[in-house]
């Protein structure tokens, strides 16, 4: 059940990782060490190349394992949301789904929404009509 491609499983793991403070720590020894070498080779452009194509490298990679798993991630929790909103006795069905929505038809949504918290906290219940 928790197969996936090779992709998926490969970000996931490499973000969960990364993500741990040990990785922080070995990441902040290799720029302390770079630094030190700086003096080795008298502070050089080849020197500072080095860092700058690595950490350059580093960064374009995590980006698109980082963007995998965000998305999954939240294609998850939309899924689970979704169904609280099938499962729930009088909500509202048309929410499902919302992210698929262009940014006017959910404009439209909030706004609606916002005025029944405006409702609620005048204390007049759930008096707006959601339907309109």
């Amino acid at each position: 059940m928790h197969s996936g491609s090779w992709y998926s499983r490969f970000a996931k793991h490499a973000s969960h990782f990364c993500g741990r403070p040990h990785v922080f720590a070995v990441a902040i020894a290799i720029i302390v060490a770079w630094a030190m070498c700086g003096v080795l080779f008298d502070f050089s452009d080849t020197w500072q190349l080095v860092i700058n194509t690595a950490t350059t490298i580093v960064t374009f990679l995590m980006v698109f394992l980082i963007q995998n798993t965000q998305n999954r991630d939240t294609e998850a929790m939309q899924v689970k949301l979704d169904e609280l909103i099938r499962a729930t006795k009088g909500a509202h069905n048309a929410l499902l789904d919302l992210e698929e929505l262009d940014d006017h038809e959910v404009d439209e949504f909030r706004k609606k929404y916002q005025l029944l918290a405006d409702a609620a906290r005048r204390g007049e219940g759930k008096d707006v009509d959601l339907s309109k």
